[in-house]
């Protein structure tokens, strides 16, 4: 799958200000949360039409479990619902449905529904939607070290040989390219332990537009910014290199 000229196709998402949002209006929390799900519902659809062949959306963190247990439940509800009246939708358009993080951490309605989703659109093409629940960017490197370790304790391989791509090959997804494009919203400027390994390259774009806000027009905004900027990877390119997403 190849995406169009300056397309990035790859995007990942903090989705960050749905607290931020219901408080402003004097909602509940949950209720900027529900909202936020709209915003989700409009970012699949508009990398969908522009041609972005990867988004992995921040869902759940490792540290979201600090909440209150009634967010949390709130939030696990919304998740199982997005998902029982999504995966119809994901099929009719050739849309594959990953997870990354700790699954087993989940209420087990959740990975139930989950594990349906995931199973019924395991062999689409199109396009993937990777959500991030439960998922921590120093806890998947560890994992990954983990499993390493083990395996030179084993004998199985040299310490020698562990490499960039051999740790890439131990963390969630390993097929999925990394990021081209990192979207933070509500004005916050940290990558708060989102993919740490996949991002050393992304292209970062942030604003101030809280995750509810976030729409069509908004992620146009993000696209033709990410047009303008020329990739280097830490190295000179000539000056005719092509903007966004040239190699």
């Amino acid at each position: 799958m190849t995406s169009p000229a300056g397309i990035p196709r790859h995007v990942a998402v903090i989705m960050d200000g749905n607290g931020r949002w219901a408080q402003q209006r004097g909602l509940s929390r949950l209720a900027g949360h529900a909202e936020g799900v709209k915003s989700v519902e409009a970012m699949v659809r508009a990398c969908r039409e522009a041609g972005v062949q990867y988004l992995t959306l921040y869902a759940f963190s490792t540290e979201n479990w600090s909440r209150t247990p009634a967010e949390v439940a709130g939030l696990m509800r919304l998740l199982e619902k997005f998902l029982r009246s999504h995966t119809a939708e994901m099929h009719k358009h050739d849309i594959r449905l990953r997870v990354i993080g700790r699954l087993d951490d989940l209420p087990l309605a959740v990975r139930n529904a989950l594990r349906r989703a995931m199973q019924a659109t395991a062999g689409h093409t199109a396009g993937q939607l990777i959500l991030a629940l439960s998922y921590g960017g120093r806890d998947e490197i560890t994992r990954a070290a983990r499993e390493i370790a083990r395996q030179a304790a084993a004998g199985a391989i040299r310490p020698e040989a562990v490499d960039e791509a051999m740790i890439s090959a131990h963390l969630y997804a390993p097929d999925v390219p990394d990021p081209d494009l990192l979207i933070r919203t509500s004005g916050e400027l940290r990558l708060s332990n989102f993919l740490l390994w996949q991002l050393s390259y992304a292209e970062l774009y942030f604003t101030d537009v809280l995750w509810p806000d976030f729409r069509e027009a908004e992620f146009q905004a993000a696209l033709q910014e990410y047009s303008r900027r020329q990739r280097r990877f830490g190295g000179v390119r000539d000056a005719d290199a092509q903007p966004g997403g040239a190699a």
